[in-house]
């Protein structure tokens, strides 16, 4: 158990120092980097901590059953009393026949008294209370490490709402370049005689709403931006990310929930409920301790002074208590009953998420492809309707639809890729796998600080 102790303290100054390493905000975020600062610094992160070490507390309170129980008091009285001065002449030793039994007078006492108790027996139940209690931090741990899970998932998709909201802006303001050359070739015609008033018209309203969309587009990068901040439990910084360098994520091969951190707490929730069960049940027997203790008794009326000691061994059996432990050990069985309900329901559930998880990805996957053909062709289009624009060949009408298409095609293809990154992201987390394989994770961060 020392060792155990001692290995824990080790991975915990480790896991510190680590997340002093990652406290520097770095210049450029990647997405992994982002994770791994939002898992060494995020509150969500030090609160979920903060209940590990209240989870650790309880079992060195649950360890305290193993040891014998010293105390240690001291008071100092006078009395008047017949039956307590009688005992102080006793207690020092200064008895003699010519006492006055009704009235011994007015006597003193200082008195010091060392008392040890052990439990000796008590059918396993400081055991059980013990195994409860480890059961609990490891449940804290794997709960500690759903929070890392599911935050390093919402930092992804965080950083990916970035990378989306920055090519939502690149292609509204592509669209509005492009607008404002088209609309530069609309008056030069239009001067010219060669170009109706209303086309003109179209396309000044064109330009504008392109203004008003990369307006709308740039704020959404800024909640985007503020979003992301949060998640690492940042305030004012600046937000730069690159999209282009960072780790992949790898595609699970197998599909299974068996490593998620929910369901390995309610394993251990169940191992505490068994243990409850079995202290529960252990209240229908007898207790048996031992005792000893030593006091001295000092008195400065008489001036006398003696001391004492007591040893013996206790048995405690409740005969009635009003069904105590019939309702504790039936409330125990109901929580067993419960969590165990509860995990056949999580992993019907948790297989749900992969599965979805799954399909979404292939879905992702599958309008990547088609986006990236769409905005080559409507790129294309573009082009050449610019062209037949310039010459006097399309309306002005024909050109804003083109122009329109051009610009959905390019945020679809932002959509399906930042799509199939999330989809991915929602892949591995629903399998209980860290975001980026080699980095910190939630299972080096968490499931390393659980006592064994």
């Amino acid at each position: 158990m020392l060792c155990c102790l001692t290995c824990f303290s080790l991975t915990l100054s480790i896991s510190v120092s680590s997340a002093e390493e990652t406290s520097t905000v770095p210049e450029v975020w990647t997405a992994s980097a982002a994770v791994d600062f939002a898992l060494a610094n995020s509150p969500d992160s030090h609160i979920a901590l903060e209940r590990m070490a209240a989870a650790r507390a309880a079992v060195n309170q649950a360890r305290a059953g193993y040891f014998p129980r010293l105390a240690l008091s001291g008071q100092y009285s006078q009395t008047n009393n017949p039956i307590y001065s009688f005992g102080n002449i006793l207690n020092q030793g200064v008895f003699s026949p010519s006492i006055d039994f009704n009235n011994p007078g007015r006597t003193d006492d200082l008195h010091l008294q060392l008392g040890v108790e052990y439990r000796i027996y008590n059918q396993g139940r400081d055991q059980a209370a013990v195994e409860a209690a480890k059961s609990g931090l490891k449940k804290s741990g794997m709960d500690r490490q759903a929070v890392l899970a599911r935050l390093a998932l919402e930092v992804v998709r965080g950083f990916q709402s970035i990378v989306r909201a920055g090519e939502m802006v690149e292609a509204r303001q592509a669209a509005l370049e492009a607008g404002t050359v088209s609309l530069a070739v609309a008056e030069s015609r239009y001067r010219a005689g060669d170009l109706l008033k209303a086309d003109l018209l179209n396309l000044e309203v064109q330009v504008s709403q392109e203004k008003e969309n990369l307006i709308m587009a740039g704020h959404g990068l800024e909640l985007a931006r503020k979003i992301f901040l949060n998640l690492l439990g940042l305030e004012q910084e600046k937000v730069v990310i690159d999209s282009s360098f960072d780790c992949e994520q790898q595609l699970p091969v197998e599909r299974s929930c068996a490593r998620r951190p929910e369901l390995k707490s309610l394993v251990a929730a169940e191992e505490a409920a068994k243990a409850r069960l079995r202290a529960a049940r252990g209240g229908n027997l007898p207790t048996v301790d031992g005792f000893a203790s030593y006091q001295y008794d000092k008195g400065y009326v008489s001036m006398g002074e003696g001391d004492s000691w007591m040893a013996g061994v206790k048995i405690n059996y409740a005969l009635f208590e009003g069904n105590k432990t019939s309702a504790d050990i039936a409330r125990a069985m109901a929580d067993l009953s419960r969590i165990r309900a509860m995990r056949k329901k999580i992993k019907l559930a948790m297989d749900l998420e992969i599965k979805q998880a799954d399909l979404n990805y292939r879905q992702a996957a599958e309008r990547c492809l088609v986006t990236d053909k769409m905005v080559e062709q409507a790129s294309e289009s573009a082009r050449l309707s610019r062209l037949r624009f310039k010459e006097g060949l399309l309306l002005s009408s024909e050109l804003i639809d083109v122009e329109t298409r051009l610009t959905d095609a390019l945020v679809r293809r932002s959509m399906a890729r930042s799509n199939m990154k999330v989809a991915l992201a929602d892949l591995r987390w629903a399998m209980g796998l860290p975001q980026y394989a080699g980095k910190c994770s939630p299972e080096t961060a968490a499931e390393n600080e659980v006592v064994k």
